[in-house]
């Protein structure tokens, strides 16, 4: 005959089903908090220097390395006379990290630390290196572009920033199999009105901006339109061509916040000449 079920036994297992419950909930928020978590497969060395080939680290920049392993971007960076440091979720990377720098002989130029890079401040470097996964990536890219300064150099070992376009894309060749790098100079702000004036004519330039691409449309105080042959962002650098009939312009400058201060050419037929140009975003 079965036994029957003592009010005990119904509390223990009531409380087994909630500490259950409890365990599933506890993994599947681990799992969530960790999904950005990226296995350790470390660059091969010639891609590490063609990284930096590309961003031409020096000794005045501060490289920073979104998961660091075992710290070999930093450490070549720093070998070139770079500063920065690695971040790493993985202690024993970290670790591994500090030691090989240490052999190396550049742990005074460098540090590695352990942490979330969606947690960590990286604003102030010039160049930022990653070999992490798409979707990381991607999640990461607004934080680049809202928090680099403009001109600040990325690069990425194998993967892409999806819809933002690589201003160069190279293959490096290693043991047989192609490594892609993508890199990206972080783009100024420009989308706006921008106003100036020249020679008593009041000049009006909308921006259009997608990331670094950018289109621009030219009108003076008459009203009228000029064609755009050329613009072009690159970090905190623009330059836009236009002209009307006779009326060739070459604007170019730097855009600090709601100024760009540079140079304009002006072509007028044969007669060539240059002038300061600052414009101010309305």
């Amino acid at each position: 005959m079965k036994k029957p079920t003592s009010v005990k036994s119904l509390s223990y297992s009531f409380f087994g089903v909630l500490i259950f419950l409890g365990l599933i909930f506890t993994s599947a928020s681990h799992v969530t908090a960790q999904d950005l978590d990226v296995p350790y497969v470390p660059t091969p060395d010639n891609v590490v220097e063609r990284m930096l080939d590309l961003t031409d680290v020096e000794s005045s920049d501060y490289v920073i390395d979104l998961g660091s392993g075992d710290g070999r971007i930093v450490i070549a960076a720093a070998k070139r006379g770079a500063n920065g440091h690695g971040i790493d979720l993985d202690p024993e990377r970290i670790a591994e990290a500090r030691e090989n720098a240490s052999s190396e002989g550049v742990d005074d130029q460098i540090m590695f630390m352990e942490g979330d890079i969606f947690k960590t401040d990286f604003s102030k470097a010039s160049v930022i290196t990653m070999y992490l996964l798409p979707s990381v990536n991607k999640k990461l890219r607004p934080e680049l572009i809202n928090k680099l300064e403009p001109g600040t150099q990325v690069v990425s070992h194998s993967f892409d920033m999806g819809s933002w376009k690589a201003d160069k894309e190279v293959v490096v060749n290693n043991d047989g199999r192609s490594h892609d790098i993508y890199y990206w100079v972080i783009p100024a702000q420009t989308e706006g009105t921008w106003s100036w004036d020249f020679n008593g004519t009041n000049f009006n330039m909308t921006i259009k901006q997608r990331f670094q691409e950018i289109s621009a449309k030219l009108t003076d105080n008459s009203d009228t339109f000029f064609d755009i042959h050329k613009a072009e962002l690159k970090g905190k650098r623009i330059t836009v061509r236009a002209s009307n009939g006779d009326q060739n312009y070459i604007f170019s400058g730097r855009v600090e916040g709601d100024k760009i201060n540079g140079m304009m050419q002006h072509h007028n037929g044969q007669e060539k000449n240059f002038y300061q140009w600052s414009a101010t975003k309305k």
